[in-house]
This record gives C-alpha cells, structure tokens and sequence, in this order.
C-alpha cells in the first residue's frame, strides 16, 4: 500500500512511500481510505509544535473515512462494505475523559489516516451518513465533533441563545450550522468581508470584521441582553480577552483552539466575577460522534467543504491549509 510519511518535521518532511500492509488481529478491520480531511491540529502535528517528542516515522492526519474490506474473527461491530470514519481517540467510547484514553489518538501518537489503507480496532470507527459524499463524510471526526461537543454535550445550546463563533475554518462553521439547526442566533466574526458574507448564506444573524472593529467582543455583546450565551474559542491567547467582554455573566466560553497562542493575558477576574465558565474541548468520545451523526442525518446537515486535492497533493493541501484562504474543510481525496 501507499502511505504518506512524516520523517522529519516539517511539510518538507512528507514523503509518499510504498509500505507493507499491516496484519490483521481478531478483533481489527482493514480500511480502503477514501478521503481524508485536514485539521489545524495536523499541521502543528507535521510542525513539531504541538507534540515535541513526537516520534518518526508517523503517518499524519486524524480525520478519515474508509470502506471496510476485511474484518478479523472476532468483530460484529461493522461488516464489509461498510463505509465508517476513524474516531478521533479511538479508545475512548463514552463518559468522561482518561489520561489513557485522550492521549491515544490518531494522526499523533498513532498513525494517522493519510494512506491508500488503514487498520485499526473495530471499536474505533463510526458508520457515516449514507447521504453524504466521501469527501463531506471525511470531515466529520474532528471539525464536526468537536463543534457538536462544544454546543451541544457541554453547551447544551437552546433556542433562542445566541453563540459567537469566531471565523470559517472547519470547528466555526460546523458551530453555525449546530446553532442554526438549535434554533440559537450565531455571531461570526472574520477579517474578510467575503467570507462573512458566505457566513450568513448559512444562516449568521450577526457578523463582524474584526480588523475594522478591534472591540468585536463588546459588539457582539452589544446585540444581545447581557451578552452571549456562549463562545466557541478558537483563537486561545489572542482572542480570550475579547470573548470574556463578550460572553454573559454565567455563561460559557468553549475552548477548542489556539490559533492566536497558549498564553493569554487576561483579568481573571472577568471570569470570577461574572460566574462565566472555560470548558475545555478535545473533540470527544464515539457516543457524541454517532449522537451527532444521527442529528445530521435526520436534518441532512451538508458539510462545507472548500477545496479537495488529490492524494498526491497532500503537501499542497497542508499548504493551502496553512495559508488561511480556505473557507470551510480541505479534504484530500485518497480513492476515486
């Protein structure tokens, strides 16, 4: 089989190889990748900068979806001809998160998904919306889970409620889309008025361009009562501040990126003062993932997808990633 290989850091790193395929244990399936979807998280995986003492050789990418063509002795989970994507952290099937269980995942320590083949633990997996294409169903381990996680298992997100969802990439769209299928009002924010006018095509009731308005968090305040019920944070450092002039008292702020760094300055009296809540978010567990997916298939939720490369433009795609044009999901196609 092909295999995309990390040997060194960096996309300059990325080497496409002919590799053996893996045995097969009793209870492991074996995946034709089909499409693969790239996360912030994959690029600073390749980087070295979210994990330093990541080992090498590694095949990247968390997020993918496969057909099943064979199943060891023992599985009952999943037949042949299944289509199913990879959970994020495959070992953790419900409840609440493990230090074993959270540090297990896919695209970093375990190989990831960026191969013509894949074999894992028939636990692991998810069958996908039957309506959805390859390369939709590619992008919901990751972007969409951790979403869903954010609004709806921690969140517990209502009619009526208002969100700030800070940009388009993957997590904020997905968020919009959850919100407006709750029935909340979303606030997106960006630096391109492009985009936010893509943003409310989906059904945005707010939106702001940041560079034109450095007191965002208190405008989306301004649009509400006291302000909003809930922030999904992806800009961690950068942004922090702002969401906490943003969000209510009482409130919740969903910490799920930091894209803007790791080491906010703020007055933690913000947070004490007004009762508000930072709810940390690692994707989460295969229960929310097939709670989610049951959602979207009843509402026939599509996923944006921006751009799809081929397989052998991996490199490209963590580029085009790696620039910020993308509106939505890149995915990389493995199979036609």
């Amino acid at each position: 089989m092909k295999a995309w290989q990390l040997t060194r850091l960096g996309i300059e790193g990325l080497e496409l190889l002919e590799v053996d395929r893996a045995p097969l244990g009793p209870r492991e399936i074996r995946l034709r990748m089909l499409a693969c979807a790239l996360n912030y998280r994959d690029l600073l995986m390749i980087r070295g900068e979210y994990d330093p003492r990541l080992q090498l050789p590694l095949i990247p990418l968390s997020d993918g979806v496969g057909e099943v063509v064979e199943v060891g002795a023992e599985v009952t989970r999943v037949a042949v001809g299944d289509r199913v994507a990879g959970c994020f952290a495959p070992r953790w099937i419900a409840g609440r998160p493990r230090r074993d269980l959270i540090r297990a995942t896919r695209g970093g320590p375990l190989p990831g998904m960026l191969a013509t083949e894949h074999v894992c633990d028939a636990e692991g997996v998810v069958r996908v919306p039957p309506f959805l294409d390859d390369t939709q169903a590619a992008t919901l381990p990751c972007a969409a889970l951790t979403a869903w996680s954010a609004l709806v298992t921690h969140g517990r997100i209502r009619a009526g409620q208002t969100v700030l969802l800070q940009g388009t990439g993957g997590v904020s769209l997905f968020a919009l889309q959850f919100a407006v299928m709750h029935g909340a009002r979303a606030v997106v924010t960006s630096s391109s008025d492009a985009k936010l006018a893509r943003a409310r095509t989906l059904g945005a009731a707010v939106t702001i361009n940041y560079t034109q308005d450095r007191h965002w968090g208190k405008t989306a305040a301004a649009h509400t009562e006291e302000g909003v019920d809930l922030v999904v944070e992806v800009g961690g450092a950068g942004t922090l501040d702002q969401s906490l002039r943003a969000v209510r008292p009482g409130g919740v702020i969903a910490m799920i990126g930091v894209l803007g760094g790791v080491a906010p300055t703020v007055a933690l009296t913000k947070i004490l003062m007004n009762e508000v809540r930072v709810q940390g978010i690692l994707v989460g567990p295969r229960e929310g993932f097939e709670e989610m997916n049951q959602a979207i298939a009843t509402r026939r939720l599509t996923p944006v997808v921006d751009r799809v490369f081929g397989f052998d433009e991996a490199p490209a795609a963590l580029r085009y990633l790696e620039s910020g044009a993308h509106f939505g999901k890149v995915v990389i196609r493995v199979a036609d």
